[in-house]
This record gives C-alpha cells, sequence and structure tokens, in this order.
C-alpha cells in the first residue's frame, strides 16, 4: 500500500462519513497530499552524501470555496496531511531543516478543483550543528570546547557515578568533532576500547561510566525564509 493509499484509508471515516457531502466537488484531501509531496520532492536539495535537506514551511493554496470545504474537516486534514509529508520524508531520507508547518490558504486567484503549494527554499538556509546524546535528549555542543563530567561546572553534566567531574571534552569546529579524555579514571571507551583522542564521525557512540552518549550531526535553521 502506497502513502498515498494509507492517507486515503487514514481520511476514510471522514470523508464517507459526517463530511461525505463535503467533497461532492472541488478538491480532494488526497490531491493536497499529492501535492505537498511533489513540492517536497522537487525542492529537496542534497548537501553532502548523506544528508537531504527539504523545505520545512509549505502553504497550500486553494479557491475560496474548496478552502470552506477542506476548513469542516477542522484538526483532521491538518493532522493527517502533516502526518503523510512526516512519512514520506522519512522514507526518502530526507530531513527537514527546520520544524515541519503546513498552513492553508484562500486565494481567490486560485480555480475551484485546483491546488497550489508554495515551499520555502532550502538554499541559503541550513546549517550544522554538532549535538551529543543522551539518553534520546540531545545537547548542542557550544563553542569549541564542550566538557563532559559528573560535576556542576561541565557542559553537559552526565549523573553517572562511574564519570569523573571533568571526564571528556568534544571539540567542534563546526564541520568536524573530536573526543578527548581529561585523564578520568575510569576512562572514556569507543567500541569497547579506552581512547585518549579521536575524530568523531556522524553517529559515533561512545561510554563514560555506564552512559552510553551519541555524537550526531544535525541540520539547523538560520530562520531565514524566500517564498
Amino acid at each position: 500500500m502506497g502513502l498515498l493509499d494509507s492517507f486515503e484509508k487514514g481520511l476514510e471515516r471522514a470523508v464517507n462519513g459526517a463530511f461525505a457531502k463535503t467533497f461532492r466537488s472541488g478538491i480532494q484531501p488526497v490531491e493536497i497530499a499529492a501535492a505537498l509531496r511533489r513540492e517536497a520532492d522537487t525542492n529537496a536539495a542534497v548537501v553532502s552524501r548523506d544528508r537531504i535537506i527539504t523545505p520545512s514551511d509549505y502553504v497550500v493554496r486553494l479557491s475560496t470555496d474548496d478552502d470552506e470545504r477542506m476548513r469542516s474537516l477542522g484538526r483532521a486534514l491538518h493532522d493527517e496531511l502533516f502526518a503523510l509529508l512526516t512519512q514520506h520524508a522519512r522514507t526518502q531520507g530526507y530531513a527537514f531543516a527546520s520544524p515541519l508547518t503546513i498552513s492553508i490558504e484562500a486565494d481567490e486567484r486560485v480555480a475551484t478543483g485546483t491546488v497550489r503549494v508554495s515551499s520555502s527554499s532550502v538554499e541559503g538556509r541550513v546549517a550544522w550543528q554538532g549535538v551529543i546524546e543522551v539518553d534520546g535528549r540531545q545537547h548542542p555542543l557550544k563553542g569549541a570546547r564542550t566538557v563532559i563530567g559528573r560535576g556542576s561546572d561541565a557542559g553537559i553534566t552526565i549523573a553517572d557515578a562511574g564519570s569523573s567531574r571533568r571526564h571528556a571534552e568534544i571539540l567542534w569546529d563546526g564541520e568536524r568533532g573530536m573526543l578527548r579524555d581529561l585523564g578520568s579514571t575510569n576512562g572514556t571507551k569507543v567500541d569497547g576500547q579506552k581512547v585518549r583522542e579521536i575524530a568523531l564521525t556522524p553517529d559515533t557512540t561512545f561510554t563514560i561510566g555506564r552512559t552510553e552518549l551519541v555524537f550526531r550531526v544535525v541540520p539547523v535553521s538560520s530562520k531565514e525564509t524566500n517564498r
């Protein structure tokens, strides 16, 4: 079953139930979903070998009549469109440059039965941020050096009795990461082996005490848009 088939099934109760009379003519929800997917595919940008960024802000423009019909669905339509585009991005290996937003607007210049979708441009908006992930929470690397340890003065504090107060540090120059042990009592491990200093590649897992930490590089937005 394709994504659009899943989308249609997800809205089946709404479309064939209380809202059935709404869709006797004009645009259909599945057509909006298809237009959003095309917009994401058309504007996806390859920024590195393993990173494909797609726009995160979408505006759906409909005729006044179609907009009124769609609004009768309330929040259900927006939630389904959001879920569909999120799943499509995941399937295609896309990352959004910032949190996904979808808005639907009436536009008197759009004919009934027609949908127009615009999105913010990816170009010039994407930057990269090094983060350390601990128990699912991401801690951005701020500045060139970030100390990790049990002490309250550490940049990233971990509650692990096996860690030293200033256990290790991450060096980050905006593009590359380096892990350096700071003479800790129990050492810092990568793949089960103690290391003093090692270059970090994205998604490298290292261990301090019994805590696993992951170095990741994630896209961030400069907040600039170009519609």
